[in-house]
């Protein structure tokens, strides 16, 4: 059964960039009809990169916190994205019926070089997201008309 807002979790390991920046990106493209939350395996501080990275596209996440999965194991989710690889081979069955999805992407906090490099590889993942949520945010808002959600 799927909810009106259609509710997601972005998960990766530190809950530090990628699961972060995807929560605002969504948060922001997808407005009403999503509630969104992300959470980590072993949480870390937000990197200041991912704020800065955001902040270009306008989209502040610098209020937002890491948190740890267990925080919302109770939470029925529609959908549990995954979006590093270690999350998704560790990631716990989540009760319900969550659907389990997986868009794995590059670890900007591991990348090397000047802080203008290290800062490109932000973008570039923040881009590669917006351009995956851009595709999916319609076909999630098809399925909530099919179903008469909206």
């Amino acid at each position: 059964m799927m909810h009106y807002p259609v509710r997601v979790l972005f998960l990766c390991t530190g809950n530090s960039a990628r699961s972060q920046m995807a929560e605002g990106l969504l948060r922001t493209l997808g407005g009403n009809d999503f509630e969104v939350h992300s959470a980590g395996l072993e949480p870390q501080e937000l990197n200041p990169r991912a704020v800065k990275a955001m902040a270009e596209s306008n989209i502040d996440i610098s209020g937002q916190h890491s948190k740890h999965l267990n925080e919302f194991l109770d939470i029925q989710f529609d959908y549990v994205i995954t979006v590093c690889d270690r999350a998704r081979d560790s990631c716990p069955t989540f009760p319900r019926d969550s659907e389990n999805i997986h868009w794995g992407y590059d670890d900007p906090a591991a990348a090397q070089g000047t802080e203008e490099e290290k800062l490109a590889v932000f973008r570039r993942v923040r881009n590669e997201i917006r351009q995956r949520l851009g595709i999916w945010i319609p076909v999630m808002r098809k399925k909530l008309r099919d179903r008469g959600l909206v």
